[in-house]
Parts: C-alpha cells; structure tokens; sequence
C-alpha cells in the first residue's frame, strides 16, 4: 500500500495524467473540505496540482481481502490552482482494491489540521 501511494504522488508531481489515469477506478471517489468528486471531476482537481516537493510518512495498511486501507502524513510543497498547499503536515487515507487490471485506487480524502 505505501508503493502505491508513493508511486501516486510522485505521477501527480511529474504531471504524468495518462500513467495516473490507469490506476483511477471507474468509481473513484475524492472528499475535499469543498464536497465529494467523482472520478472526472477528481482527474480535473488533480491537474491543478504544482507539487514542488513531498513527503510522506507514518504510514499504516490493513489489508482485507482485495482492498488495503492506507493511511499516511503528508506533507506537500506546491499549489493547487492559485493556492499554496498547507504548509503542516496533513493525514489522508485512500482506499485501493485489486480487479482484474491490477491495484487501482477507489477512494482518497484527506485532512488538513486546523491553524494554530
């Protein structure tokens, strides 16, 4: 689970759309502050991505049958559209389940912690 995530962030960082594409399921669901996405709109939020730099740590899997629970820390420099990306660290969680085409991702939220 914390390849996938890995190898994730890093077609984001690279804008490598087509390779991210093949690892979005047909159901894929993304939970934003701003509301749910499907996978059309999600594919669309994440094109706006300007990731200069990331880390990720502190993950956690759970393995259930075909799908893995991932949780992790992320810490990500960049912007997304206009707006810088948090400068503290978020937890996310994405949900990734093995079909017949491989492990492809079904669901991503993450939290970002309030200001201090």
């Amino acid at each position: 689970g914390e390849g996938f995530e890995r190898s994730f962030w890093k077609e984001v960082k690279d804008k490598n759309w087509k390779e991210l594409d093949k690892h979005i399921a047909a159901n894929y669901v993304l939970v934003t502050p701003a509301g749910r996405l499907d996978r059309a709109a999600a594919l669309r939020r994440w094109t706006t991505y300007e990731v200069d730099d990331y880390t990720l740590s502190d993950f956690q899997v759970e393995l259930n049958a075909q799908t893995l629970v991932v949780t992790y820390t992320a810490m990500l420099r960049g912007k997304v559209g206009e707006h810088a990306l948090p400068s503290r660290p978020i937890r996310m969680m994405s949900v990734w389940q093995q079909q017949k085409t491989g492990w492809v991702i079904i669901a991503h939220t993450s939290i970002d912690p309030p200001k201090k």
